[in-house]
């Protein structure tokens, strides 16, 4: 059965592959092809400082110790993974090099020496005499100047310095200074730019007067991310201030990966090396600028030519809410589901809002993992504490890469008032659970919100995600249950509604699966759709696999990382897996367990990782409303029917685009749902008008 199973690295690597195809594309318009381009590298990024980082720590303490889906040591995954991304890199460096072709078509330049004149070389040394010389701290390492500090992620000159008695140096310049644009303007009428790095390099002499340049190249370190901070952590210590010093400890973690933009002697390189205590294999030398992030600073540029971008598309009111009506009453009437970013979030920050000022709502509780730098859902908190509420926020300090705002963020909502706790020892609380309580006719009554995304304004109106609101009685007490559970430092170990990770998540999926299995031995009609980021848990996919023996169809609709190979003869050829990447970010997670008409159907906060259903506490919410229960199953059949944005998993494990078959319209379901919302809101407005 190993053979079914798919490393879970070499499977992210597909993922990001799949995201440089969009930019490859002619089909995406110009300007989204730059934000691919740069996401590819920003996703590669992240993947070296979590993944790698943790594979290098992996094989140093348990070098013998195996993956448990493909059984391969760490060493044996970094020897596939580093010419697996070298590749991708290769064909990064040439889309880039067309999207430079066509960037000078639609009227911008960006340039380096060889390609301008000397009026504007002249032009560009002032700048540099008066603005940037000034500002930057040149280095000679030697004697009493040791090698320093490079940032994670900064861009640096670096250079071989030989001395009029021939005695060769290193200097290093620091060229992510912030104090100075990245984009030099060149020629405002012409819209030409140079990078600022470009520009410092090749004013090196400048610089370092007296010395010969004899050989010089941009420098960028990637660092290990990957700490284990429950693994720290000692009970006498304040947890917040404990993960401040986390922090600090993260930026200062060992190099895994070196880029270089110019060939460098061997010689030097292994200086480089030795000095950072990083493997030459984790050298990299890129075709293209260190850092991609600039490609937003040009699509700003271009702003103005809609033809490049996307065709704007604007979060919709939900036709499930009456406008200017309050939301607890709505809610009470009935279930609401709000679909991101088709349909905005309004509703849900009005639901906050209001609960915050409404004399009868006694308490407020809600799970925060990662929320907007300005965020009016925290400022709906601090409001309801200041008017007397109960608030309890559990807030997250494990997010990776946003423990800092959390860190702020939690002291704000302690200064108000708020009751905050900061998660349990040994697992992360990944739920998106917001409860509501308020007395009505002498008793309490619950407001339950559970999504598959953060309460973050931003992300949602760039990831498709889903939130159900509802008042029934049964999942508002559950939802209570694991509040109380986390204000007392526990995990929920039982539920008849909700499934919760760690305990009863897990177990109950393998038990709605082990069901659809014997519904297929009878010979019934059998059915699993899934909709998810990842998937890597073992016990699930080897269900899933015993699934499709037993003849259930199985459908798998999975943006990034799948360790399963669907397709397989006599084993997965009823698993059909189906990635869309798109101008949006599929983020939502759908369960569902059984045919149309009889299907349970779940929206959840988890991925199928072992990370999730283990060693998280996850939330997935049942949907009782048949209206809800069949909106949500059409709208995965409609994503396995997509061919514009989809990829098909072959028996082989690679992924195909699905192209529409000739004389079949074509069908994009990010943009048809958001034509549905448009529809639905437009609908609404005819008949109030």
């Amino acid at each position: 059965m190993e053979t079914l199973f798919m490393n879970r690295e070499l499977s992210w690597l597909k993922f990001n592959e799949r995201v440089l195809e969009e930019a490859e594309s002619e089909k995406t318009p110009f300007c989204e092809r730059l934000s691919f381009a740069s996401i590819y590298q920003s996703n590669l990024d992240e993947f070296f400082m979590v993944r790698v980082g943790s594979l290098i720590d992996q094989h140093a303490v348990s070098p013998k110790a195996r993956d448990g889906k493909t059984q391969m040591t760490a060493a044996e995954q970094l020897r596939a993974i580093l010419p697996g991304v070298r590749r991708l890199n290769t064909r990064k460096d040439a889309v880039y090099r067309k999207l430079m072709e066509q960037l000078e078509i639609n009227g911008v330049r960006l340039v380096d020496f060889r390609k301008i004149g000397r009026q504007e070389g002249e032009k560009l040394e002032r700048y540099f005499d008066a603005q940037i010389k000034p500002l930057i701290s040149p280095v000679i390492v030697g004697g009493r100047q040791p090698f320093p500090f490079l940032n994670n992620k900064d861009i640096y000159a670096v250079v071989v310095l030989e001395s009029s008695r021939g005695k060769k140096r290193l200097g290093i310049i620091p060229c992510s200074a912030g104090v100075f644009p990245r984009l030099i303007e060149v020629s405002a009428s012409e819209k030409t730019f140079m990078l600022a790095e470009e520009l410092i390099l090749h004013f090196l002499p400048k610089v370092f007067p007296g010395y010969i340049v004899r050989a010089k190249s941009l420098l960028r370190v990637t660092r290990n991310a990957d700490i284990d901070a429950d693994a720290l952590y000692d009970d006498e210590r304040d947890y917040r201030e404990f993960m401040v010093q986390v922090i600090k400890k993260r930026k200062r973690l060992s190099p895994v990966r070196l880029e270089l933009s110019r060939e460098l002697d061997s010689d030097i390189v292994q200086t480089l090396c030795k000095t950072m205590d990083v493997g030459r294999e984790y050298v990299f030398k890129n075709n293209t600028p260190l850092d991609l992030s600039f490609l937003f600073q040009i699509q700003d540029i271009l702003r103005q030519r809609s033809e490049l971008f996307y065709p704007r598309r604007v979060p919709q009111r939900s036709a499930m809410f009456e406008p200017g009506k309050p939301i607890l009453p709505q809610i009470a009437e009935g279930d609401k589901l709000l679909s991101y970013p088709y349909e905005s979030i309004k509703p849900f920050l009005d639901m906050l809002s209001e609960a915050a000022n409404d004399k009868d709502v006694v308490s407020i509780k809600m799970t925060l993992y990662r929320v907007a730098r300005h965020s009016k859902v925290i400022e709906a908190l601090i409001e309801a504490a200041e008017n007397g509420k109960e608030v309890l926020v559990l807030v997250e300090l494990k997010a990776r890469f946003d423990e800092e705002n959390n860190i702020e963020w939690s002291r704000q909502l302690e200064a108000a008032g708020c009751q905050v706790i900061y998660g349990l020892e040994g697992y992360k609380v990944h739920s998106k659970l917001c409860l509501i309580t308020r007395r009505e006719n002498g008793e309490n009554r619950y407001y339950t919100q559970i999504g598959t995304g953060n309460y973050n304004e931003k992300t949602a109106r760039l990831y498709t995600d889903l939130a159900l609101m509802t008042a029934n009685a049964d999942i508002g007490r559950e939802a209570a249950e694991v509040f109380a559970a986390l204000s007392k430092g526990e995990t929920i170990q039982q539920t008849e509604h909700l499934l919760v990770a760690p305990n009863c998540l897990q177990s109950r999926i393998i038990a709605m699966i082990d069901e659809e299995i014997e519904r297929a031995r009878r010979g019934d009609d059998a059915y699993i759709g899934v909709k998810l980021n990842s998937m890597s848990d073992k016990a699930i996919i080897r269900k899933l696999i015993e699934a499709s023996c037993a003849g259930v169809k199985i459908d798998l609709v999975i943006r990034g990382i799948c360790c399963l190979v669907a397709g397989v003869p006599g084993a997965t050829e009823n698993i059909r897996v189906t990635s869309i990447v798109g101008r949006f970010l599929e983020h939502a997670r759908i369960y569902i367990f059984g045919t149309r008409t009889r299907a349970k159907v779940y929206i959840a906060s988890a991925d199928f990782m072992t990370r999730n259903t283990l060693r998280r506490v996850e939330v997935a919410a049942p949907v009782y409303d048949e209206a809800l229960r069949l909106r949500l199953f059409d709208m995965l059949m409609l994503q396995t029917r997509d061919n514009v944005q989809a990829r098909r998993m072959m028996g082989d494990g690679t992924y195909v685009r699905v192209m529409a078959p000739e004389g079949e319209a074509e069908l994009s379901t990010q943009e048809h749902f958001f034509q549905q919302a448009y529809d639905a809101a437009a609908a609404r407005k005819d008949v109030q008008g």
